[in-house]
C-alpha cells in the first residue's frame, strides 16, 4: 500500500482518485471546493492546505485545469513545494503548456524530488471507466515506480520521453481531437441537410474507414443533442491555445487548428462555452442555419 496524495478533485480527478483508493491505498486529498463524500466514505483523509498534502504523502497527483492553476498549486505559499522532502514524487496530470513544465519541473528537482507530466485522455468517461490514456514525460525510473498507480487509471500509459514531452504529446493529442469533432459534425451537418437520417449515417459510417472514436461517442451526442460536459469547450479552448501559442514559437502554421478554435470561439461567444466540446457543432450549424438533429 502506498501513501498517496491528490489534488484537484473535479470532473476528472475525483473519479481517478476514488481508482487509488479502491485499490487500497492510503489517500490524502485537497480541492478548491468540497471533497465528494463518496471519496470521504471510501477512506480519503482531507488535508487543510496543499502543503499538508506533500507533507503526508510520498507520491502527490495533480489535477486541476490550467497552467497557473498548477504553479498555485506547487508553488503558492501554501503550496506542494513547501511540505516536499528528498525523494518524494510529483505527478502533474493536468494539460498544460509544455515550456512552463519544464520550467516546474526543474524547480522540484532542485528541491530532491522527481518530477513527471502525465496529462491524459479521454475525458470522463475514461476517468470513469478507468481507461484514459495516460502520455508522460519524466525519468525511466521514476516511470517504472509510479506506472503501477497510472494502471490504475488508464489502459495505455506512454513514456515519450523527458519532462514536457508528456505536455507536447497531449497538445498534439488535442489538435487531432478538435479536427475530428470538426470532420464529424460537418459530415452529420451535410446528411442532415441532404435529407438523410443522421443517426443511420453515423451508423453506416461507423463500419468503414470514416469510423472513429469521435464518431461514436461525439457523434451520438450531436445527433441525441447531448452536451452536458464531460470536456467543456473552454477546456479545448485552453488546450488550442496552447497549441496555437507553441506553433507560433516553433515558426509554424497549424491552419486547421486556428480554424477550429474560431468555431469553439464562436460557441463560447453564444455563451456555450460550459458545454461538452462536441457542442462544436453548434457553430457549424449556425452558418449553415441547419441543426443535425431536432434540439430537445
Amino acid at each position: 500500500m502506498a501513501t498517496l496524495g491528490f489534488i484537484g478533485l473535479g470532473i476528472m480527478g475525483a473519479p481517478m482518485a476514488g481508482h487509488l483508493l479502491a485499490a487500497g491505498h492510503q489517500l490524502y486529498v485537497n480541492t478548491r471546493g468540497k471533497v465528494p463524500q463518496a471519496l470521504l466514505d471510501a477512506g480519503a483523509k482531507p488535508c487543510a492546505s496543499n502543503t499538508e498534502v506533500a507533507q503526508k504523502a510520498d507520491i502527490i497527483f495533480i489535477m486541476v485545469p490550467d497552467t497557473p492553476d498548477v504553479q498555485k498549486v506547487l508553488f503558492a505559499d501554501d503550496g506542494v513545494a513547501k511540505g516536499l522532502s528528498t525523494g518524494k514524487v510529483v505527478v502533474d496530470m493536468s494539460s498544460i503548456a509544455p515550456m512552463e513544465t519544464k520550467e516546474f519541473a526543474k524547480q522540484i528537482n532542485a528541491l530532491g524530488c522527481a518530477y513527471m507530466d502525465a496529462p491524459v485522455s479521454g475525458g470522463e468517461v475514461g476517468a470513469k471507466a478507468a481507461t484514459l490514456t495516460i502520455m508522460v514525460g519524466g525519468q525511466q525510473e521514476i516511470f517504472e515506480k509510479v506506472l503501477p498507480l497510472f494502471q490504475l487509471m488508464g489502459k495505455n500509459v506512454t513514456l515519450v520521453g523527458g519532462n514536457g514531452d508528456g505536455q507536447t504529446c497531449k497538445v498534439a493529442n488535442q489538435i487531432i481531437v478538435a479536427l475530428n469533432i470538426q470532420a464529424v459534425a460537418e459530415a452529420l451537418l451535410f446528411a442532415s441537410r441532404a435529407g438523410a437520417d443522421p443517426a443511420k449515417v453515423r451508423q453506416a459510417l461507423m463500419g468503414g474507414f470514416a469510423s472513429s472514436r469521435i464518431l461514436e461517442v461525439h457523434g451520438e451526442r450531436m445527433v441525441k443533442r447531448t452536451f452536458q460536459p464531460g470536456f467543456r469547450i473552454n477546456l479545448h479552448q485552453k488546450d488550442l491555445n496552447l497549441a496555437l501559442a507553441g506553433a507560433k514559437q516553433l515558426g509554424l502554421s497549424l491552419p486547421n487548428t486556428a480554424i477550429a478554435q474560431q468555431l469553439f470561439s464562436a460557441c463560447a461567444a453564444h455563451g456555450m462555452d460550459g458545454l461538452d466540446h462536441s457542442a462544436l457543432c453548434r457553430a457549424i450549424e449556425m452558418m449553415g442555419n441547419h441543426t443535425i438533429a431536432p434540439d430537445a
